[in-house]
């Protein structure tokens, strides 16, 4: 799998997790480079606290466009610092 904005590869892997049809990339996969964290954080009943990361590039951003469960609740562990993507960002095979 493949995450994209604006023509720039976020992330590429064979071994993202789909959760609530979301497909969370391992950090290993991520371009870290292209994400800063922000200040936002939402709560999942069933996850725990999600914290968010703004999309930079060129200039460019797209803030909140990503998020990760750094500590998530026993039932998503699996996904423990996993990104996923949203807001325009492109999955693709």
């Amino acid at each position: 799998m493949k995450a994209s904005w604006n023509g720039h590869v976020l992330a590429t892997s064979e071994q993202t997790i789909v959760i609530e049809n979301n497909h969370y990339f391992p950090p290993d996969s991520v371009d870290m480079d292209l994400l800063r964290e922000n200040s936002r954080r939402s709560t999942c009943p069933w996850k725990g606290e999600a914290h968010y990361f703004d999309i930079v590039i060129e200039g460019n951003e797209n803030r909140g466009a990503a998020w990760s469960y750094p500590h998530p609740k026993e039932g998503a562990a699996e996904i423990a610092g996993y990104i996923a993507f949203w807001k325009g960002v492109e999955i693709t095979d």
